[in-house]
């Protein structure tokens, strides 16, 4: 389904695991291009070491890039299957704040995957997460590799 970016940003913020998870869209940019997140540190998602359960950062790095292409692709009239079909993740100092990350599309991976879209239907990239602290240090370095199908590709090789 195609939506407006603040429908989007709304529906992302009140979309349940993220909620509960205190995992809040603060801006999601014209045209689907970028997305802004904030991961709230609160007793929901505190772990035994007071710091942000690994959970919790991992499920707020999982959705975005999916759902940035799928929405942008589609309003240029693409029908997709869309998800992260892989990830990894490196901790590399406790969330002890709020956390925060920014990811963007640029023009050159917006190209890039139509073009492979359109000559064999399958995308698939690893695009990286960077987390950082409410002092800008890095905490968490996660690697998501996307997986986009074109489900009007037709090979016209056969």
């Amino acid at each position: 389904m195609v939506v407006s970016e603040r429908m989007l940003k709304w529906a992302m913020r009140f979309y349940p695991p993220l909620l509960f998870q205190r995992i809040w869209v603060v801006n999601i940019d014209k045209g689907f291009t970028g997305v802004q997140v904030k991961i709230k540190r609160s007793f929901l998602n505190k772990n035994y070491n007071s710091s942000i359960f690994g959970g919790t950062i991992f499920s707020a790095a999982d959705p975005f890039y999916p759902v940035l292409f799928h929405q942008l692709l589609s309003k240029k009239g693409y029908k997709l299957k869309v998800w992260s079909k892989s990830s990894s993740i490196h901790y590399l100092k406790p969330g002890l704040s709020d956390l925060y990350f920014k990811i963007n599309l640029s023009d050159d991976d917006i190209a890039n995957a139509e073009a492979v879209l359109n000559t064999g239907g399958k995308y698939m990239a690893h695009h990286p997460i960077d987390i950082y602290n409410k002092d800008g240090e890095i905490c968490v370095s996660v690697m998501n590799e996307i997986y986009l199908r074109n489900l009007n590709f037709t090979d016209v090789s056969l």
